[in-house]
């Protein structure tokens, strides 16, 4: 079933699409009710309305398709709580043949526009805020690596909005303020690396008051932007201000000339400058959207957040460390790293990392914070390679490509009451709002029905895990409702600085597994079960000490096709799987193989990162990452999709493998003959020619609309690169079973059991009595 836009206008997707009515019911189906929401992405079918939603006064939740009314009366019976509320006199028109927007059935998702241009006797309407920029950049450095930092940096500044402000710090052994708004000489506040430093602090040094609080009463005459020109704008300019005073800054800007003594690392205080950059922001007004981005070239070995010793002989902490103890700094900085991530949560800023190194730095301590407040991030070999300038690049871009960076959300999730929220996977914050919707277990952000998102984008996606109320109501089976209600409502600031409001309204069906299991099967989404399970895994890695991924994944499987496989006990022969199901063991086969899982041959900071991924993307691109999709290029049929098997390999065919972290062109052995000679450039191989030209085409196609940038790698049949194909593929030729092999295909030197075996182990372990 190819659906081209699986996530539709709502931009929600449920493991179930139906659900039973119980708890008991619900543990028994295995894979967790849950639900992946998109909550801002553009879509040209979503209404947007020049007023503020109409609000039921018990539960809050927004006036919506699905709510009851009484059009003599004027009143609106909301479907959470059942409360009946009174139409405002605004609403006065309203009738059966004159409905506001809101009550459309097909418009389930509707966006409203708050009014931007408060009335003046109304303080409490803030201006319309711009955004603020403040780039914290590493200059402990080679030359040639600063040298890609600092023109990237210039080209970002350019392409800043007109509106935006800017402010920048540089660090090494010290972090470095520059005051941008004294433009006679070039003035600079110092920090020692070695401490740690509070915000008041911060405030104090650099002579700023506190959050602006005291001069928000009226808006004086001098403040523009919501800032005062004397005090912040010593720092924060516009680009166009202060674009001349950075570009000659970044010019003379060097490495860092702190001595290195030899067999030791460079004396780097990250932690310093980002407590220094969030101190800087806290002198904003409340309620501006603001993001820290920072460049760093390596590992913090001074101060709060630090690593790694300065001694050399001493590596980096790997996960072997992190499994057995043996990470003495790990704790304390990401203790410092949650602190951080609570200042920032509290102003609404957002701290974005862009890592270009070959060590690593720090990027499993700081996740809690870019996390938190839905930072973006991206890791590269250095800051000179395709993976960082292009997504950096992307970042401040306009247009269609422009990824929609909106600051300050909020999300509120309302649902009919037999239903609890357990938490959210993904970039965001709870808010500890308590309420009858609140879930006894907690996973990931938990505890209340109302979370902020500091920083969210057209692409971030949240997984929200829910539970039934414990109650056993399928005795009173004429009094229930036969549909429940969610309603997801996102509050946040657009690029312009607008406030907007996104709510999306879906229904789903209860139904009763003790009668027939038939409707639950088909309501059954299995590209979001493996991703939600991909999601939960990964967590519990995270949180759970001991916890074996593996044996967990394995057990909830065999639980699953035992609860839903058609077979005679004690006879493998005789299973079967519904196609609703079919693909979900591959999913789990694959995802057991895969980067979350399998994390010993990648660094902590490299899961860190691809977990950060997996949280944020939509259901689409996250199955990607859980199983990869494979194309095969040849001359006697056009590109279609080839098994992740390495059978798929063959010596005349071209593969295009989609990891998402990376996209692999692979040419077999002939084709990669043939193109040695050359043969692209005579006419009369003008087939060949083009046959080259197809995969790479699709490449960009794919890298054109991603972010973080892919990797691209073009390889050969049996040459060095080509184990980033053959690492993601079904090992069903290996050399214990070389034997049957075609000529021109090729096998995988492992022990890895292939797609086959693991199937057959499952059926043999399903169908046990």
């Amino acid at each position: 079933m190819a659906n081209s836009d699986p996530e539709g206008v709502d931009g929600v997707r449920m493991t179930w699409n139906v659900w039973p009515r119980t708890k008991l019911e619900a543990s028994k189906c295995v894979i967790p009710l849950a639900a992946s929401i998109a909550p801002i992405p553009p879509h040209s079918d979503i209404p947007t309305l020049p007023y503020a939603p109409l609000r039921c006064r018990t539960c809050s939740a927004a006036l919506n398709a699905y709510s009851r009314v009484d059009f003599l009366a004027k009143i609106w019976i909301c479907p959470f709580c059942y409360q009946r509320n009174q139409f405002p006199p605004h609403y006065a028109m309203i009738s059966e043949t004159n409905l506001p927007c809101e009550l459309y059935p097909q418009y389930t998702t509707v966006q409203y526009t708050l009014q931007t241009n408060p009335d003046p006797n109304n303080p409490s309407n803030a201006p319309q805020l711009q955004p603020v920029f403040v780039f914290v950049l590493d200059t402990c450095m080679i030359e040639e690596e600063l040298v890609f930092a600092k023109s990237a940096l210039k080209q970002a500044i350019g392409l800043l909005p007109e509106q935006a402000l800017v402010g920048f710090v540089s660090f090494g052994t010290q972090a470095h303020v520059h005051e941008l708004g004294f433009t006679e000489i070039l003035k600079v506040y110092v920090f020692k690396g070695s401490k740690e430093i509070s915000k008041e602090q911060v405030l104090e040094q650099l002579g700023l008051p506190a959050a602006g609080r005291r001069s928000t009463a009226g808006y004086p005459k001098g403040l523009q932007n919501g800032f005062t020109n004397t005090v912040v704008n010593r720092f924060l300019l516009p680009p166009s201000d202060c674009e001349f005073t950075l570009n000659s800054l970044l010019d003379e800007l060097q490495t860092d000339q702190w001595p290195v003594q030899a067999g030791h690392r460079a004396s780097r205080c990250t932690g310093v400058a980002l407590s220094v950059a969030a101190g800087l922001l806290g002198a904003c007004l409340p309620g501006t959207g603001a993001r820290i981005i920072a460049l760093v070239g390596g590992p913090c070995t001074e101060g709060p957040g630090t690593i790694v010793s300065k001694d050399l002989s001493e590596p980096v902490r790997s996960h072997k460390d992190l499994f057995k103890d043996a990470a003495p700094y790990f704790k304390k900085a990401v203790k410092f790293y949650d602190s951080l991530a609570k200042q920032l949560v509290d102003q609404g800023h957002v701290l974005d990392l862009f890592a270009s190194a070959l060590d690593q730095v720090g990027v499993a301590e700081m996740k809690v914070a870019i996390e938190r407040t839905g930072g973006l991030v991206v890791l590269a070999e250095s800051f000179g390679h395709s993976v960082f300038k292009d997504s950096f690049k992307l970042v401040f871009e306009d247009g269609e490509q422009s990824l929609g960076l909106c600051f300050n959300g909020m999300l509120e999730i309302s649902c009919s009451k037999e239903i609890k929220v357990q938490g959210i996977i993904g970039p965001c914050t709870s808010l500890e709002k308590k309420g009858p919707n609140v879930s006894d277990m907690v996973i990931g952000e938990g505890n209340t029905t109302t979370w902020k998102m500091c920083g969210l984008d057209k692409s971030t996606c949240l997984t929200v895990i829910f539970d039934l109320s414990s109650t056993d109501q399928s005795n009173v089976p004429e009094t229930v409702n036969p549909q429940f209600y969610l309603q997801f409502l996102t509050s946040y600031q657009d690029p312009e600085g607008k406030t907007l409001i996104r709510v999306t309204t879906v229904t789903r069906q209860w139904v009763d597994i003790s009668v027939s299991t038939e409707e639950l099967i088909h309501g059954f989404d299995q590209e979001t079960a493996a991703v939600v399970m991909a999601r939960i895994t990964s967590l519990k890695m995270e949180t759970e000490e001991g916890f074996d991924p593996t044996r967990w994944l394995d057990r909830n499987l065999i639980r699953f096709c035992s609860k839903f496989g058609n077979y005679r006990e004690n006879d493998p022969s005789s299973f079967s799987l519904n196609p609703c199901f079919s693909l979900f063991p591959q999913f789990i086969f694959n995802l057991r193989r895969s980067q979350f899982v399998q994390v010993f041959n990648n660094s902590p900071d490299e899961t860190a990162y691809f977990r950060v991924l997996l949280n944020k993307e939509n259901i689409t691109n996250a199955a990607v990452m859980v199983q990869p999709s494979l194309i095969s290029y040849s001359f006697n049929s056009p590109p279609q999709p080839a098994l992740l098997d390495v059978a798929s390999i063959s010596a005349d065919h071209i593969l295009l493998l989609d990891s998402y972290f990376s996209i692999v062109v692979f040419h077999g052995m002939t084709i990669a003959q043939w193109r040695n000679m050359g043969f692209q450039n005579q006419p009369e191989h003008q087939a060949f020619a083009l046959l080259l030209e197809a995969p790479q085409v699709d490449a960009q196609i794919i890298i054109r609309d991603r972010f973080p940038v892919p990797r691209l790698v073009v390889c050969d049949q049996h040459g060095s690169q080509a184990r980033f194909l053959l690492a993601k593929l079904n090992p069903s030729a290996t050399y214990n079973n070389a034997t049957d092999i075609a000529s021109g295909s090729d096998i995988i030197f492992t022990d890895d059991v292939s797609l086959q075996v693991f199937c057959e182990h499952l059926q043999r372990l399903a169908v046990q009595s």
